[in-house]
């Protein structure tokens, strides 16, 4: 069992959620069969990073190059995508959750846009944690298009070009509007990011494991944290205004409010909510 501190917490983590298909493979089902046993591991990462006390989770659940995907895979995909709304809309409101969507939200089918539109207006007050579901996302895409942004503006003459700067391009990346990862994991045994958070991973401490999404536990997100505090949680350098640098200060979160020196247990924290109604064999994204 992993053990984690309530202090130093990675305010925010982001998750690459691989390995579905070959979940699947292994017990020789169907790919949507991988990708629906793939939606219990959501849920189940959800409850443990709210209890625990993270502040942002960000899971890349749909990235733009998946769209070129065999149809069947991408309509199970969005039916799921569909249902993970339906289904967790009650628990994501009342455990006081903020749902936002980043990526090119227009190519989803209006069946999923028609849920997850209202769901993200219902909860823009909740303040609790918010998850940030990546959906037909690309980093690329998204610098470039922060990037063309800001050009039409300049040549607009709104915006004179010297004052553009990292500051200015990161505060059009909506990937940053939780701020920067402090922690990104992928699952599944791959050792890159896939076009996931570039811009915002600078400073990120990656954690890579064998581990394929559907088995993804509680316990597996407490070893990935537990490393991420033996290393102090590597955070952005301060810089001074001669663009030096200074020390790396370790990241803060709401759990410092508990008592810090207490370490907290996978299953302590895994353990369900009183008020926690839903059945785990429900399907989701």
């Amino acid at each position: 069992m992993n053990l984690v501190e309530a202090r130093n917490l990675p305010r925010h983590v982001g998750i690459i959620m691989d390995g579905n298909g070959r979940w699947a493979e292994l017990r020789g089902e169907p790919r949507e069969a991988g990708h629906k046993a793939g939606s219990a591991a959501v849920r189940r990462i959800v409850r443990v990073c709210r209890r625990l006390g993270v502040e942002a989770l960000t899971l890349y659940a749909f990235s733009e190059q998946n769209w070129a995907r065999p149809q069947n895979e991408v309509d199970a995909l969005m039916g799921l995508l569909r249902e993970y709304l339906m289904s967790e809309r009650c628990e994501i409101l009342e455990n006081d959750i903020r749902l936002v969507a980043i990526g090119d939200i227009s190519r989803l089918p209006e069946g999923v846009r028609d849920v997850l539109d209202p769901l993200r207006k219902a909860s823009a007050t909740n303040r609790q944690m918010t998850l940030a579901l990546a959906l037909s996302y690309g980093a690329r895409e998204e610098i470039a298009a922060a990037a063309r942004e800001l050009a039409m503006e300049a040549v607009a003459g709104r915006l004179d070009p010297e004052s553009i700067d990292g500051e200015l391009l990161a505060a059009r990346l909506p990937s940053l509007s939780v701020g920067e990862p402090d922690l990104i994991i992928r699952t599944g045994g791959e050792q890159r990011l896939s076009n996931f958070l570039l811009y915002g991973a600078a400073y990120a401490e990656l954690s890579f494991t064998e581990r394929l999404w559907p088995d993804f536990t509680e316990d597996d997100l407490f070893a990935a944290i537990a490393v991420y505090q033996r290393r102090d949680g590597a955070a952005p350098p301060a810089h001074d205004g001669e663009g030096g640098s200074g020390g790396e200060p370790s990241s803060t979160s709401r759990a410092d409010a508990l008592d810090v020196e207490r370490p907290w247990r996978a299953r302590e924290i895994a353990a369900p909510a009183s008020h926690a109604s839903h059945d785990g064999s429900r399907t989701g994204v």
